[in-house]
């Protein structure tokens, strides 16, 4: 399997963008034989260059990640992203965490500080870390090890201080070990060009900096999804949703033609690549990038 940073190194000297995907542990045993026998199948038919697997809050999906990773690796022979969080975790944890992933032939690992259980604040965990940048420099230490980072266009959501201020937190996992960045989701550009002016521009961040997309499946998903994460719903867009209310086919539909749009102004404007939260479904994923000929 390849480092990711070596993907993107290659892509960007062939003046390609690199397509990746994300997917989530099912909580149902039918869920999981839907996205390992039907979804990813689906969506590797679109040849990507790497798939991520997130990792629940506290860890709790755990052992579904690494099987998930070790499956898209294993059997369908594609580089798997392995997410880890600070959350619930001593270093010794991580270490022998670390090392399951090495077993598994997984050589990439998606650094964050994570979610707590149930939707409270983070708490350090005693022994553990605080901060992402501190577990990126952690898993920098133990070799071997292609790191990458979440970025916020909007400011993370926890973040009081504001985007500006969560910015400069994200150099300082870039200056700690990370290769590449993949930012939370966004439904205006705008957003994303001025983050990318900041970080890269102004902070000197040079690694690859990846917009995330999501093609909307339903309004009310997607309203929930944005109230989770922080991100926010541009009002002409929401005066679309609201218009399409319930009618979850129309919303798809719209949502393919909106993620087109997105990520074609994007690609436009140079982007290293996409990487696309299919939220274990290939349909509109694959008609997105079908539109943008990148299949």
């Amino acid at each position: 399997m390849q480092f990711i940073r070596d993907i993107y190194a290659a892509k960007r000297a062939a003046n390609k963008p690199v397509i990746s995907f994300e997917f989530f542990p099912p909580k149902t045993d039918e869920g999981d034989r839907n996205l390992l026998e039907k979804q990813i199948p689906a969506l590797l038919e679109t040849h990507p260059d790497f798939c991520s697997v997130t990792y629940g809050a506290g860890g709790t999906t755990r052992d579904k990640t690494l099987k998930i990773v070790d499956c898209i690796q294993r059997e369908h022979k594609l580089t798997a992203l392995a997410h880890l969080t600070c959350v619930n975790h001593t270093r010794e944890e991580v270490r022998v965490l670390l090392e399951k992933i090495r077993a598994l032939g997984c050589k990439n690992i998606l650094a964050l500080r994570g979610d707590a259980p149930g939707g409270g604040e983070f708490q350090k965990t005693s022994g553990g870390f605080e901060f992402a940048s501190e577990l990126v420099r952690f898993i920098s230490e133990q070799k071997g090890f292609s790191t990458g980072v979440a970025g916020f266009p909007e400011g993370h959501i926890a973040n009081k201080n504001g985007k500006y201020d969560d910015w400069k937190h994200l150099k300082e996992k870039v200056d700690a070990g990370a290769d590449f960045i993949l930012t939370q989701l966004f439904f205006d550009n705008s957003d994303y060009f001025e983050f990318r002016d900041f970080v890269a521009g102004k902070l000197g961040v040079s690694v690859p900096l990846v917009p995330g997309i999501v093609s909307i499946l339903s309004a009310a998903q997607i309203t929930k999804f944005t109230q989770l994460c922080g991100s926010k719903i541009p009002p002409p867009l929401r005066k679309k949703l609201d218009e399409l209310g319930s009618n979850d086919e129309a919303a798809a539909e719209f949502g393919i033609e909106y993620a087109t749009k997105q990520c074609e102004e994007l690609l436009r404007a140079g982007v290293p690549g996409l990487h696309f939260y299919t939220l274990n479904k290939a349909r509109s994923t694959v008609a997105v990038l079908k539109n943008l000929g990148l299949t």
